[in-house]
């Protein structure tokens, strides 16, 4: 097994652009959109040997605030991405909380009604 516990991971979207955008202003990154194999997609930049994913639309997949949670690398403080979820169209659904010696979680719905998560260590 590598030393990364996940090696993908898709978000749904129902409007690609509106969640390119909302992405793009909540993480300060530059997603770039694409075709692949019949679906819309918007990829996550990584780094070498990083865990990557990507937006996807595809007719039989809808967003959800059930289930599987991603929680994306909030930076040096959550309160900067936190802070740009609502004007990005997201609501805030639990604050930055204390989880002890493992930093700082934030939850969040996106533009397109999933449940997402951010980290920091401080």
């Amino acid at each position: 097994m590598s030393q990364n516990a996940i090696h993908w991971f898709e978000i749904t979207a129902l409007d690609l652009n509106r969640a390119v955008r909302f992405y793009n202003q909540v993480l300060g990154i530059n997603i770039e959109s694409m075709d692949f194999m019949g679906c819309q997609m918007a990829m996550f930049p990584c780094g070498n040997g990083g865990v990557s994913g990507a937006l996807i639309k595809h007719e039989n997949l809808k967003p959800g605030t059930d289930g599987t949670c991603v929680y994306f690398d909030g930076g040096d403080d959550l309160a900067g991405p936190l802070g740009r979820v609502e004007a990005a169209g997201g609501t805030v659904i639990l604050p930055k909380m204390a989880i002890g010696e493992h930093g700082f979680c934030a939850q969040f719905i996106d533009s397109e009604g999933n449940r997402v998560g951010l980290h920091s260590m401080k």
